[in-house]
């Protein structure tokens, strides 16, 4: 059995400039990675500029990252990022600017890979990358303790895992960032995270040491659902701190076990249904916990989330997220990229065929 994260977690209120020197030891140059509105708001940028100038370290802020962020953003950065000199990157945001961070410190630190970034960031020879460090404002990807960058491929129309395993050199956890979240937003990705503790549970590669991770995730959000249920101005501080925290452990659950079914199919539904990635894989989790076949482990998860049973399970997450509307030739197409790829199958422990997924939804 296999047990790693390499990543140092400082976690509260004020841990970016409490911790300040932990940036200064990642270089001497940061390029800043994060979207152009939410950092701003809720603080966590100010935060980052304030810690980096005390240390008096040089900076530039690139801010064009998209939701579900494309090769050609990561390149375009990456491009920016060695002109400028830059030697380590922070990533501020959801998952989106996490894993933008992660592939455009690859290719920064590999400039001639930037003008043939699809093939190089999606093929297995090795690459040597610039320390990330991570601020995570959504309790969602967990992708602050996670070795997974996922991009848009535009090219094929989904998004996909590039080939490369980088962890964050450290994160900083304060869920204070949270507070300015829209419901809706905290949803999904609340969901996000939901669906990577279910999924790491429920996988061929979970063993008695990961499932410490997938089952205290469960319980820790468990805990709280009936808060996220009732609505954004019910939310309290530990509400707020609570799904943070099991956003980081889910987070570490996936990075032992990777993700399984719900996760790909979701894809193709947020690229062409532009349907938000949490929500997107929240519609499968019923089907997937239906038709699994060892349902004393899916019992096992019901009891760790706090349901009774499984219908008890399936009205709470449609009373949050509602029912998808799929078109019979986009169910038709994910279902067949799902069957024909090796790869997405790997981490479901049983057999699959057309007949099972296709009572998924």
């Amino acid at each position: 059995m296999r047990l790693y994260m390499p990543t140092k977690v400082f976690c509260g209120r004020g841990s970016v400039m409490e911790n300040k020197g932990e940036l200064k030891r990642l270089g001497t140059k940061a390029m800043i990675v994060t979207g152009k509105h939410s950092s701003r708001v809720n603080g966590s940028l100010q935060d980052v500029e304030n810690a980096l100038q005390y240390n008096g370290q040089n900076y530039v802020i690139f801010d064009d990252i998209e939701e579900n962020p494309s090769v050609e953003t990561v390149a375009k950065a990456a491009q920016n990022a060695v002109e400028e000199q830059v030697d380590f990157f922070v990533a501020i945001g959801g998952g989106s600017p996490m894993d933008a961070a992660k592939a455009i410190s690859l290719l920064t630190k590999n400039p001639e890979a930037i003008a043939d970034a699809e093939k190089r960031l999606y093929e297995n020879t090795p690459m040597e990358a610039y320390p990330v460090a991570a601020v995570p404002t959504t309790s969602g990807t967990g992708s602050e303790v996670t070795q997974y960058a996922i991009l848009t491929l535009h090219s094929k129309h989904t998004k996909k895992s590039i080939a490369h395993k980088l962890f964050a050199e450290v994160a900083f956890i304060d869920y204070g960032y949270l507070k300015t979240s829209s419901h809706a937003n905290m949803v999904s990705t609340c969901v996000d995270a939901l669906a990577h503790l279910i999924e790491s549970y429920l996988n061929t590669n979970s063993n008695a040491y990961n499932r410490m991770y997938s089952a205290e995730g469960l319980r820790i959000w468990g805990s709280r659902k009936g808060a996220l249920a009732s609505g954004a101005e019910q939310l309290s501080d530990e509400d707020y701190e609570t799904f943070m925290h099991a956003s980081m452990v889910a987070g570490m659950a996936i990075a032992h076990t990777g993700t399984s079914l719900p996760h790909g199919l979701s894809y193709p539904v947020t690229y062409e249904m532009g349907i938000p990635h949490g929500k997107a894989v929240g519609f499968f989790l019923p089907g997937f916990l239906r038709n699994y076949e060892n349902q004393k482990e899916v019992e096992e998860v019901l009891s760790l989330l706090g349901f009774s049973d499984l219908k008890e399970f399936e009205d709470y997450l449609r009373g949050l997220i509602g029912e998808l509307q799929i078109t019979e030739e986009l169910w038709d197409s994910d279902m067949k990229a799902i069957l024909e790829n090796p790869a997405k199958l790997k981490n479901y422990p049983f057999s699959m065929n057309e007949e099972i997924l296709r009572r998924y939804l």
